[in-house]
Formats: C-alpha cells, structure tokens, sequence
C-alpha cells in the first residue's frame, strides 16, 4: 500500500515510467509509507473524448489508494504532492488542454489482504 494508477490520454508526450519513479519518491519522502509498499502503473488511453469541443485537449488522472484511517489534511497534502510532482515533470505541450487530476481512493483495511513473496 499505496496503489498508485496514472491513466492518461495518448496525446501526450510522456514518460510513463519515469514519471511513476518521480511520483514514488516523493511519496517515500512523505514518510507515511515504505518504499517496498508503493506500486505503481500507468494506463495509456487511445480512445479519449474530453468535453464536447472540437479543441484539441488531454488529461491525466492519478488515482492513489490508501489504507483508510489517514486525515484529511494527511490526503490534502498527498494529492497535492502528487500533483505538483506531475506538473514540474513534463514540459507539456503548447496550445494543447491539458487537465491534471489526483483522486485518493480509500480502502478498507478490514478487507484487504496482502501476501508479500521473496525478498
């Protein structure tokens, strides 16, 4: 735990993985979560509408899944970490509508089951 899920529409220019090891080191130095426990992937969307508009225009949206119980001023200042991480890592592309967006998804910890494999 965490989960992290970055989808993003394929109209931009990104460095998927890169950009989940910057976001996994911030989280790290949160201090709310070891490094061995964070997982992250990135979903790449060909198919995206956003709006109505003829305007060419993107998204990204990060899902993080805690455990629940955390405040939240704790989820504030994830989210808002997250986001800052995301947009000073890329320079994103001129004339083109971008929406970034971070969503923390609670899970509850009376059902969640872990097994943990190797080293």
């Amino acid at each position: 735990m965490p989960h992290l899920t970055v989808e993003y529409s394929s109209n931009l220019p990104l460095q998927a993985k890169e950009l989940l090891l910057q976001i996994n080191t911030s989280l790290v130095e949160t201090r709310h979560f070891q490094e061995v426990d964070i997982k992250s992937r990135a979903i790449r969307f060909d198919d995206v509408v956003v709006g109505t508009a003829p305007a060419e225009r993107a998204f990204l949206h990060a899902k993080l899944a805690i455990l629940k119980g955390r405040s939240t001023e704790v989820k504030r200042e994830l989210s808002e970490r997250v986001l800052a991480v995301i947009q000073a890592a890329h320079v994103w592309p001129q004339g083109l509508d971008v929406q970034l967006c971070v969503e923390i998804l609670e899970i509850d910890k009376e059902t969640y089951a872990k097994a943990h494999l190797g080293n």
